[in-house]
């Protein structure tokens, strides 16, 4: 779809709107247009737009692109709306699958995280409690098994049900990086060279990363793929999908900003989540050791880690973490990323982040300091 912004008008606009004022986000009543082709993408979208990425965990720019539109169509499902199954083809999605995931786990049923796509975890979670309830198992959510759901009503209460089940795997697939599937994607690529600093564009600069970082996990064992070459674009689908059926044990997005402020610089890191309590632990434990490693050995501005529902973390059925680098914008960092050097560091701190989210707590060294031991030939 083509993107909606300040100044864009039609149907499409018509439709937004419609979706924020039922959210309670436009209270505005403009003056009626003769019709939906007169709708107009005015100061008062923008800001109720800006104001619904915020709260959806995506990039806040106030324009609707094919993410914020799908996210704003999912919201408009309340549990009860439709029947729910499970489609391996178009999985459903929508605010009404992440309220079952949520009232699943919450009594105690493994559904996978709470992430409004109804996957096979979600389907067998829901057949687990149709068959302890005395419903028919047959793995759809219809009005007998939404009044089971509610006269149960919430059981578990505070934390996160799924923090236990995804540590306790990680702990009990034991400290070492042999075996491990780990997929690598470098950023934009193809016709999509991101941004440009002098005759290097951010494409190439993630993708040298991740082969440092490809070569590295290799030589410690690890299983790595890219999910592109040096000329190849893919959609985040793409990547995800490579990802998903390669059944890896991380995945890890590459990426370095730019931004139009003269004071944006420094590294971040991204984890699926929703700001409410549904997000990938594991995630957010590997986004933070990742940028924590990141900063001790480069001395990098630390920008935090953050829960965010992009489709490239969301759509990925491991941890998955995206990592922004530093900024091309930035003269400084622009600097320290153009140099191989830094890149060979930043690479030797994804490796060592890799090697920690294994290490069993009490053989857990201090950040900056943990070099992975050479492999005995």
């Amino acid at each position: 779809m083509d993107v909606l912004r300040p100044g864009s008008t039609g149907p499409a606009v018509a439709e937004v709107q419609a979706v924020l004022r039922s959210l309670g986000l436009l209270t505005d009543e403009p003056e009626r247009p003769e019709g939906p082709d007169d709708a107009g993408y005015d100061a008062a979208t923008e800001l109720a737009v800006r104001h619904f990425q915020q709260v959806r965990g995506l990039s806040v720019d106030g324009r609707v692109g094919d993410e914020t539109y799908r996210a704003l169509h999912e919201a408009r499902w309340s549990l009860g709306d439709r029947l729910l199954r499970f489609d391996p083809e178009r999985p459903t999605r929508g605010d009404d699958v992440r309220r079952l995931q949520e009232l699943l786990l919450e009594l105690g049923y493994d559904a996978g995280r709470a992430d409004g796509m109804l996957g096979a975890d979600t389907e067998l979670g829901l057949r687990a409690f149709q068959r302890d309830y005395g419903l028919t198992a047959d793995g759809t959510c219809g009005p007998a098994t939404l009044r089971a759901l509610k006269q149960l009503g919430r059981r578990v209460t505070g934390g996160r049900p799924q923090l236990l089940r995804q540590s306790a795997s990680l702990v009990d697939s034991g400290p070492h990086l042999i075996g491990r599937v780990i997929v690598i994607d470098p950023g934009h690529g193809g016709a999509d060279s991101g941004y440009t600093a002098g005759e290097t564009t951010e494409a190439d600069l993630v993708f040298d990363l991740a082969s440092r970082i490809e070569g590295r996990l290799a030589a410690a064992g690890a299983t790595v793929y890219l999910t592109r070459g040096r000329t190849v674009d893919a959609t985040a689908a793409d990547r995800t999908a490579f990802a998903n059926q390669a059944r890896a044990d991380l995945f890890l997005s590459l990426h370095m900003e730019a931004h139009g402020s003269a004071h944006a610089r420094g590294v971040a890191s991204y984890y699926y989540g929703t700001g409410s309590g549904a997000s990938s632990t594991v995630g957010e434990e590997f986004a933070n050791l990742v940028r924590r490693e990141v900063i001790a050995r480069t001395g990098m501005l630390d920008c935090g880690s953050h829960p965010k529902t992009w489709d490239i973390l969301r759509m990925t059925r491991m941890p998955a973490v995206r990592v922004d680098c530093g900024y091309l914008s930035h003269p400084v960092d622009r600097l320290l990323l153009l140099d191989a050097r830094l890149r060979s560091t930043v690479a030797q701190a994804v490796v060592a982040a890799v090697q920690r989210l294994f290490l069993p707590a009490d053989a857990d060294p201090a950040t900056g300091t943990f070099l992975l031991p050479a492999r005995s030939s």
